[in-house]
């Protein structure tokens, strides 16, 4: 992600305990587009990275807040992601069908999120959300880059089953 033109190394961010690196967080900028043609600069995230022993200990979540505070002090005003509502509804993030905003298909994700950082800045229009080709992952590439690290047994967590339910689960 960081060589992209979209990738803010400002909001490339970590978090410490005891001198440690122990989470980070990764901001992209992307876009959305009403139906009239207008252009909206604002931001995704991910991923959101706490190592296993420090996580569900409010580590996560001071690193998002503090995120949000720098996004805005940036001069962004949304910030629109992909994940499981249960990890973010509890920081402000709202359906993307609340705010009208859908994928270019005219659909509206379950796992598609949406928060405002200023109120009322997306006015009810009806909103295409366009993503960041830096998430558009080359499988073959990414398999390339694993190789310069020690190997590590490939899991399937839960969350994966829950992410994907999520982002193929469509609201009404």
């Amino acid at each position: 992600m960081r060589p992209h033109k979209d990738f803010l190394p400002e909001l490339d961010l970590v978090i410490e305990v005891d001198n440690q690196i122990i989470g980070n967080i990764m901001y992209t900028k992307t876009k959305l587009i009403d139906e009239s043609g207008e252009e909206k600069d604002i931001l995704t995230f991910g991923p959101v990275c706490i190592l296993p022993e420090y996580q569900r200990k409010g580590y996560g979540k001071k690193l998002m807040e503090y995120s949000f505070e720098q996004a805005g002090a940036l001069g962004y005003d949304v910030i629109v992601i992909f994940g499981n509502p249960n990890n973010y509804v509890s920081r402000g993030f709202k359906s993307c069908k609340k705010y009208n905003v859908c994928l270019e298909n005219g659909t509206y994700p379950a796992a598609m999120m949406v928060k405002e950082l200023k109120p009322d800045v997306l006015d009810g229009r009806k909103w295409i959300y366009y993503q960041s080709p830096v998430f558009e992952i080359d499988e073959q590439e990414a398999g390339r880059f694993d190789e310069d690290f020690e190997s590590l047994e490939k899991k399937h967590q839960p969350s994966q089953e829950e992410f994907y339910i999520h982002s193929h689960s469509i609201i009404q």
